[in-house]
């Protein structure tokens, strides 16, 4: 089969289309016939050495294909069978991570084991399925399992177009809850407005902490999403109302920012650090998609043998959704 291999950290040059040899499955494992796979800023951090994993290593957390093959004592599947895969693999209370921890989803054939498969529903291409998984799992749990948004709060999303803000963004509004999204690129905003966002504003140029005081008529935002780190968080802090809540999983722009710890205590927050998903994550983000509540968004799609070209776009930051990888 083909695959996209890296055999050592580094830029894009590292990303390698190459013959790998097709995986069997084994006892409890289904043989996939990968169709779409997406990508996710995990896979520019395994590809870059953050962490640095054994190698070669194939890339991707993310896929959707159709049922080749069932190993000794798999029920529930056939050959022919739309599925999708749940990226995240329970290991105790830890969460392992399908193309981190072990090979990924960028290749043509792909052996799962079969817990991690669901029936991909009709409504669905393989590029949305292979879309939503990693960052659905990874927000509803954020926003539903960690943080219990509810109908009628505040949520302050930073860095609509990302994959995560935007799932972020979808679960809110499916929930009830009210959003204040930020981007540094109009059109972005644009678009949010357009998507449903209460607010939208250029974290950049404008004053996000005026903009939550005006929306939320002084409290404050009931729940902020973090994932920017060091250049957001001690707007984070500012933002978020007394006792609110702030659920934190990435640091895009480095993080070790300044405590200040002071906000914690006087305004009585609470922090939670979230990290992909358990099966209940990903079978209530599933549900919203299942049911039309959430869209998924596609930003564009490339030949598995372009992959360094999606890194590419995914790297720019330019993206509106998701960037998608199609499997012949």
């Amino acid at each position: 089969m083909k695959a996209i291999r890296i055999h050592e950290d580094g830029g894009r040059e590292v990303l390698r289309y190459e013959d790998v040899e097709d995986p069997v499955p084994g006892p409890g494992e289904v043989l996939v016939e990968l169709r779409a796979a997406s990508l996710n800023h995990l896979d520019i951090w395994v590809r870059k050495g953050l962490p640095s994993v054994p190698k070669p290593r194939i890339l991707g957390s993310d896929a959707a294909g159709v049922v080749a093959e069932v190993g000794e004592g798999v029920d529930g599947f056939a050959a022919g069978d739309r599925v999708v895969l749940n990226p995240g693999i329970p290991s105790g209370d830890r969460i392992m991570t399908v193309g981190e921890h072990t090979d990924g989803t960028h290749c043509e054939l792909k052996a799962i084991p079969a817990a991690q498969l669901y029936p991909l529903v009709d409504s669905l291409t393989f590029e949305e399925g292979a879309a939503f998984p990693l960052v659905f799992e990874t927000a509803y749990r954020m926003l539903v399992t960690k943080a219990a948004v509810a109908e009628g709060e505040w949520v302050l999303i930073w860095g609509i177009g990302g994959g995560v803000a935007l799932a972020a963004f979808e679960i809110c509004r499916a929930l009830g809850a009210h959003t204040i999204v930020t981007s540094s690129s109009r059109e972005k905003l644009l678009r949010a407005r357009s998507l449903g966002a209460d607010v939208a504003v250029d974290h950049v140029d404008d004053d996000v902490l005026a903009a939550v005081t005006e929306a939320t008529d002084g409290r404050g935002a009931d729940v902020v999403v973090e994932t920017v780190g060091e250049a957001t968080w001690e707007r984070t802090l500012s933002a978020a109302a007394a006792n609110g809540r702030i659920v934190v999983c990435g640091a895009t722009s480095g993080h070790s920012p300044p405590a200040r710890l002071y906000r914690l205590w006087w305004k009585q927050l609470v922090v939670y650090g979230s990290t992909m998903g358990m099966p209940p994550d990903f079978e209530g983000a599933y549900e919203l998609v299942r049911d039309g509540k959430v869209r998924i968004h596609l930003d564009s799609v490339f030949p598995l043998a372009e992959a360094a070209q999606a890194h590419e776009r995914l790297e720019s930051g330019a993206q509106f959704g998701k960037v998608v990888l199609s499997i012949p």
